[in-house]
């Protein structure tokens, strides 16, 4: 499992009951999660502390409860690669950021840092930025790819809070799909590909994206994306049942078979402050050319 220790404003306080308890900040939420299939509390006390609590509704979504009245929005650093981020309490229970992904943002720093080299990296459903941040921390030319304009704000501020405001980074609002098609005719490539697509979705026009029916097709058509010297490829799949092992199969052959390099894949987790548990947050398969 690939863990990130890095963290100093956010961790996981405790599991149970199908939630986590998390600080982000000094912030700190209930939220749910379907992993946490156990109801023992390593640290009882500690859930009466909690700001906010999500609560899911039997009908779908959910709602927040508040005990407190907490700011519109809060900064979080990760201080490893001097990221710094706008979070906020969403209508989807989400905070604006995946922590676990620090993980893959380290990865992906290091592996651009030591080339010397212009890198341009393509980031795919890329909500508010995360590896974007990261790969411009690195040096790399951006290009950032959202088909919702709020979180696409949202990554532009992350940006500047960040201190990158004049970084190369290009924000894009559009069907990721569509996007990757347009680069293909106008012949850009790109040193590294980030894509960490929905499970399911609908694209502008109400075409339903199936994560399971159509990731092979859009890895197949990015890596026609990669540049004669590419770098790396990264996908995150957050789909139940669909096995780290699956990601590093797909990138084998979609990229490997072709250009060599390494693919390898494995489970993402946050450490648990108060027990010795991991929580598991889905996977990614990495490739990383070898030369």
């Amino acid at each position: 499992m690939w863990l990130s220790h890095s963290w100093k404003e956010y961790q996981i306080l405790d599991l149970s009951g199908g939630n986590k308890l998390e600080d982000w900040n000094g912030v700190r939420v209930v939220r749910p999660d379907p992993q946490v299939i156990w109801d023992k509390r390593s640290a009882p006390k500690l859930w009466t502390s909690a700001d906010g609590i999500y609560h899911r509704s039997h009908s779908g979504g959910g709602s927040w409860e508040f005990r407190r009245s907490l700011p519109e929005r809060w900064p979080l650093s990760f201080e490893p690669l001097g990221l710094r981020f706008h979070i906020k309490p969403t209508g989807f229970k989400h905070m604006g950021l995946f922590p676990e992904q620090a993980a893959n943002w380290e990865w992906m720093h290091d592996l651009i840092q030591k080339e010397n080299r212009p890198i341009k990296v393509l980031n795919l459903f890329a909500y508010t930025g995360g590896a974007t941040l990261a790969a411009a921390a690195a040096g790399a030319q951006v290009v950032h790819v959202d088909s919702s304009k709020g979180v696409v704000t949202w990554a532009k501020e992350n940006l500047a809070l960040s201190g990158m405001a004049d970084r190369p980074v290009r924000f894009i609002a559009d069907d990721a799909i569509k996007f990757v098609e347009r680069e293909m005719r106008r012949g850009n490539r790109y040193e590294g590909i980030i894509m960490d697509p929905p499970s399911y979705g609908r694209g502008p026009g109400g075409e339903v994206f199936k994560l399971e029916k159509e990731l092979f097709r859009l890895i197949e058509k990015c890596a026609a994306l990669l540049s004669d010297k590419p770098l790396f490829f990264l996908i995150n799949s957050y789909t139940t049942g669909l096995a780290p092992s699956v990601l590093s199969n797909l990138l084998q052959l979609t990229v490997g078979q072709k250009r060599g390099g390494l693919a390898t894949a494995d489970e993402l987790g946050l450490p648990v402050a108060k027990s010795k548990l991991v929580l598991p947050c889905g996977a990614s398969g990495r490739w990383q050319s070898q030369t």
